[in-house]
This record gives structure tokens, C-alpha cells and sequence, in this order.
């Protein structure tokens, strides 16, 4: 489907593009982007991604950069610059930036030809992950009239669908949608009261790589080193580990030095690994749309891959009381704001565009908030576009050179003995007249066989003198201030949005918790429906497909049928009527028979989830 929808752009066509995790959603606006003469403009809200798909771009020669939050004021004017002079196919940028004045006076001096809308569910307020300022994209597309916008998702639901359209002001509907079917993909859900014992057998009887998410920062080492003492090789990752230490472990497990990575949410993301074997989850994720994009992370190979979610009653009671946690009340997200604004000693009307490092569990001790409580009152006010808190901001060492050649070379004649650093910067990396570039202290220190620190002192004395501008390696998260310090009284939480969304979420709580419990239906068959995709088919590999079958005899079948064809035939009833009907029949038994008729389509479930007989 990759070159319908790749078509679709190239003629010019807004496009919204549904392909499951792994189906390669960045090629099919990439190939367009190079195809079309002009720059490419990418929104995309995860800064993680976007400096992986600009890396990726670069190392194939493609000139690429990415604007987002936390960046130097001197990087951010040299990316728009080279976007506005045409040195650039791909600018990467976060949505809240669509909203500054530089960007929307050089918007229309870009030479944009195409915008693209990755992860677009965010614009839409019933999307698991609604974030306001993906609605300024519809002013955007104001100031580049003719230009096509693509927007792609792995997980829309079918009113999602429509109000990305709408919210894209999309010219005519035009909706490519691949199945998100996974037949070599077995979805198990199981009650489990020692789930450690059973991830080791998982670890053991499953041969190949594996993913095991969990929702706590500390649970990720304890059950990494769990596996270790058991002879699995095993690591952890979170979003609070350095950049240097999160990229060795996702490369060793890529390589297959690492067998299972046990990690939060922060895993996984951009990562195409075709041969993940098992993905298990010992938390229950908070929405259909989270597990089966962390579900579907195991076997885009297509060979047989396991999904295993493990669950326990306490599983159950924490979703609901975690679901409580992500809606402070609007007065308490107000009290965060102030202490924050306060810790960082903003005074009013000031503070856009700054960032400090952010000691979070400092914060809240320093002002008594619950953890829990204050994360969600940060996320919320993150997502209405007041700040940024992001611990993927660590980032690597950046340089630029910031005089011309000549006076580069005339300033090696006069400064000899820094003659020998500045070669070996130019030998080692190419663009560092025109755009920031990544650079590895260690690296050049084995080269010049000097010291880490001998180099870094090198580096800051060329940025002293004006010769390059040297940005050194963050080492902590940073909280970026998106406006400027208002009255708290006057932070916009609309209570619509705010009760909307917690509807929504409790919907969507209430769907996991129904896939979860259910016992009685296919589990691919249940994943697909809540995608809009119905099948009329089981897919033989989930934990309710491979149940034994009740042992029922011809005679009790028939007999089984007869009552269940007379009390339908009078009246639709649900399950539970159907069972006192029947109060002497084994549940079990009933049950496959209900499921008999289903498939046959001798009976059907209306929408008030009564049967009724066909």
C-alpha cells in the first residue's frame, strides 16, 4: 500500500495514511518529499524520533535537521536559515514551534512543497494522546495554500479517522487503510499470579530476542537483573538513563548482544527490529492503542511471535487508581504551576523559550506534591502547550564553525597550536560550516591520543575565541518554558477539553479492561473491531483460540441449540439471560455453542450486546 498512498501524495491529494506498527509509515512520505522538488516540513511531537529519522536521513547524504524545544537560540536560526535558503529537503519540527513568529514569517519562504503529520491521532481530542497544539496545523496549511499535507497514524479508531480529516481541513476524504491483521502474531492474556515465574518459562521455551515493558522506572533493573541471575542475558531502559547509556543498550539488543530489554514506554519507538519474538507486558497499559502499538513490535518478520500481557487482580485495582492519578483536579494542575514557576524563579511575563535542568523528585519533595500526581499535572499542562519536560533532551555534543575558511586557515597561522585539533575536527566531520553537527569528545580523544578533558578544554577555548560554537553534552532533563509566566489563575485547562478527554480516557480504560477480562472471543478479532477492521474469521493463535474446547456430545449440542433457538426466536437476550434460561447447563459448554452460532451466523449480537437469532 506503500506506493498507492505514495502516489496519492505525488499527485497532489491530502492523505491520511493507517498502517500498523512496523508498516513503514516514514517511507511514504520520504520517497514523496525526494521525489517533489522543495522542502519537506514534518510535525512530529516526539523529539526521540525526530533526531532519529534526521540521523538516518544524513548518513544517507539527504540533508536533514530537526527543530524542537531545548535548543540553542543560534541552532534553531541556522536551521531555518538553511531551510530558507534551500540547504535543506527535511525539517522536522514539534507542533508548539508552528506557533512562534519566526517560524510562521518564514514559513511561506521555505519552498515547501509537502507537509507531513506524523503520529496525527494527537490532533484529534477523542485520539488516546490529544495534544492542543496539533490544532495550529490547520492555521499552517493558511500559509501554504496548494501544498498537500499527509498525515499518518498506527492507531486511529474509526471517529478518529474522520476528525483527523477535519481538524487537517483535509480538501476531499482520502483514507488508505492498511489491515492491521497479524496472523503470525499470538495475542495471550493470561491470569497470572506469579508473573515472574512465568516471564522465566516465557524466556526459556520462547527462543529469540524479546521486549518486556513495565510501567516503573525501578521495576525495569530489578526484573533485567532477575532474568540475568537466571542465566538470561538481559538489560533495562527508561527515558532517565544518559543518552550515551540508552543508545549502547538498544544497539546491543539490535545487534543481539542483549537477548530481552526490560523497559518502560520509552522503548521501541523508531526501532525496526524484525525479529522480536515475544513482547510481554507485566502492567496493563492504560489503552488499546499503547498495547497494540507495544504488541506490535514482535514479529514484523511474519514469522510466529508471541504477545503476552500478565495480569493479576492488584493489575486491575492499580489501572483504575492510576486512571484517577491522570486527572489532577484543574485547581491542582493551577498549584503546580505556580510552585513551578516559583522553583524556577520566573517573574511574570517573562521566561518563553528558557530551560533549566529539572530535578523532578526534588520538585515535588521540596514542595510535598505527590509523584504521581504532579507527573500528570506537568504532562497536562505539556500537552495545552505551556511547557516541556523531556528527558529524551539529553543530547550529544554539537559544534559549528562560525568563521569562513579564510579566516579559519589565517586564524590556524596565527593560533598554531590548535592547528592540530581544528584538522582533525574538519577530518572527521563534514557540514560544520553550514549546520551544527554531532560530536564525540572521546572519539577525537583516541584519535589525537590526547585525554576526554584535554579535548574538551580544546573545544571550549576555539568557542571562547569565537571559531566554533561549541554546545556540550546535556547530562540533564530539561524543562523548557513554552510561554511566557501568566497569573494562575490564568492557565487555560478548558474544563470541556479537560472532561471530554477524561470521558474519552475512561472509555478507552474500559475497552482494555473488557479485552482483558474477556474470555469468550477471539483476542485478534477484539483488537481489529476496536480499529473499526471486522473479520469474520478467528485467528486459531490466541489464548482463546487454542482453550480446549468443551467436550459437548452431538445430542447435548442439539439439545443445547433447541433452547437457545426458543428463547431468540421470542426475544433478543443477553448473556446473562440466556444462562437463566439454561440454569442447568454447564457454562463452559453453553458458552461454545453461543460461539458456534456466532460463527455460523445463526445468531447475532445487536448493539445494546443481546443476541438475537438470525
Amino acid at each position: 500500500m506503500q506506493a498507492d498512498i505514495i502516489m496519492s501524495v505525488i499527485n497532489g491529494h491530502d492523505t491520511l495514511a493507517l498502517l500498523p506498527t512496523g508498516g513503514g509509515k516514514s517511507i511514504c512520505f520520504q520517497v514523496p518529499g525526494l521525489a517533489l522538488e522543495g522542502l519537506t516540513l514534518v510535525i512530529s511531537p516526539l523529539i526521540a524520533l525526530m533526531k532519529d529519522q534526521v540521523e538516518n536521513l544524513k548518513s544517507r547524504g539527504i540533508p536533514a535537521v530537526a527543530i524542537y524545544s531545548g535548543m540553542h537560540p543560534r541552532e534553531i536560526s541556522n536551521a531555518i536559515d538553511n531551510a530558507v535558503n534551500g540547504n535543506t529537503r527535511f525539517l522536522y519540527i514539534s507542533p508548539e514551534r508552528l506557533k512562534t513568529d519566526t517560524m510562521k514569517i518564514n514559513l511561506p519562504l521555505m519552498g515547501i512543497t509537502l507537509l507531513a503529520v506524523d503520529e496525527a491521532h494527537c490532533i484529534s481530542q477523542w485520539g488516546y494522546d490529544f495534544r492542543p497544539p496539533y490544532l495550529e496545523i490547520a492555521d499552517a496549511r493558511l500559509l501554504l495554500p496548494g501544498v498537500p499535507v499527509i498525515a499518518l497514524t498506527a492507531t486511529a479508531t474509526p471517529p478518529v479517522v474522520e476528525d483527523i480529516q477535519r481538524k487537517l481541513n483535509f480538501r476531499n476524504q482520502n483514507v488508505f487503510r492498511k489491515s492491521f491483521e497479524r496472523p503470525n502474531l499470538s495475542y495471550l492474556v493470561l491470569r497470572e499470579p506469579d508473573k515472574m515465574g512465568r516471564l522465566l518459562k516465557i524466556a526459556q521455551k520462547v527462543k529469540g530476542t524479546g521486549i518486556v515493558y513495565v510501567r516503573n522506572r525501578k521495576r525495569t533493573r530489578e526484573i533485567a537483573e532477575f532474568l540475568s541471575q537466571h542465566g538470561i542475558s538481559a538489560s533495562w531502559y527508561h527515558a532517565g538513563l544518559d543518552s550515551k547509556t540508552r543508545d549502547q543498550r538498544q544497539s546491543q539488543w539490535i545487534k543481539n548482544e542483549i537477548r530481552i530489554i526490560v523497559s518502560t514506554n520509552a522503548f521501541g519507538m523508531g526501532i525496526d527490529k524484525p525479529d522480536v519474538r515475544f513482547v510481554v507486558h507485566l502492567d496493563i497499559p492504560d489503552n488499546l492503542e499503547a498495547y497494540f502499538q507495544e504488541a506490535g513490535r514482535g514479529g514484523r518478520d511474519l514469522k510466529r511471535s508471541y504477545a503476552v500481557m500478565l495480569f493479576d487482580d492488584m493489575d486491575l485495582e492499580s489501572l483504575q487508581k492510576n486512571f484517577e492519578n491522570t486527572y489532577p483536579e484543574i485547581k491542582q494542575i493551577r498549584q503546580i504551576y505556580l510552585a513551578l514557576m516559583n522553583y524556577a524563579s520566573i517573574p511574570m511575563g517573562l521566561g518563553k523559550d528558557t530551560s533549566m535542568d529539572f530535578d523532578f523528585t526534588a520538585f515535588c519533595t521540596h514542595y510535598k506534591f505527590s509523584l504521581p500526581i504532579a507527573h500528570n499535572a506537568l504532562t497536562l499542562l505539556g500537552k495545552e502547550g505551556y511547557l516541556m519536560i523531556d528527558d529524551a533532551l539529553f543530547s550529544s555534543s554539537r559544534i559549528m564553525v562560525t568563521i569562513d575558511k579564510q579566516d579559519l586557515y589565517r586564524f590556524q597561522v596565527e593560533h598554531r597550536k590548535f592547528n592540530g585539533l581544528i584538522k582533525l575536527l574538519l577530518r572527521t566531520y563534514s557540514g560544520l560550516f553550514s549546520s551544527y553537527v554531532m560530536v564525540n569528545e572521546k572519539a577525537l580523544a583516541h584519535k589525537a591520543e590526547l585525554s576526554e578533558e584535554q579535548v574538551i578544554y580544546g573545544l571550549k577555548k576555539l568557542h571562547q575565541f569565537e571559531v566554533i560554537h561549541y554546545l556540550p553534552e546535556s547530562k540533564s532533563p530539561q524543562m523548557v518554558f513554552l510561554q511566557p509566566r501568566i497569573d494562575e489563575r490564568d492557565v487555560l485547562v478548558s474544563k470541556k477539553f479537560y472532561y471530554n478527554r477524561k470521558k474519552s480516557a475512561q472509555e478507552r480504560l474500559n475497552s482494555v479492561l473488557s479485552y482483558v477480562k474477556s474470555e469468550s472471543e477471539c483476542r485478534s478479532k477484539m483488537l481489529l473491531a476496536y480499529f473499526g477492521e471486522i473479520i469474520d474469521h478467528d485467528c486459531g493463535v490466541c489464548d482463546y483460540c487454542k482453550k480446549e474446547p468443551a467436550n459437548i456430545s452431538a445430542l447435548e449440542y442439539e439439545s443445547i441449540v433447541v433452547r437457545i433457538k426458543a428463547l431468540l426466536t421470542q426475544k433478543a437476550s443477553t448473556i446473562v439471560e440466556i444462562s437463566e434460561e439454561a440454569y442447568d447447563v454447564n457454562e463452559d459448554k453453553l458458552l461454545k455453542v453461543l460461539q458456534i452460532l456466532l460463527d455460523g451466523h445463526y445468531i447475532a449480537l445487536t448493539e445494546e450486546m443481546k443476541y438475537k437469532w438470525q
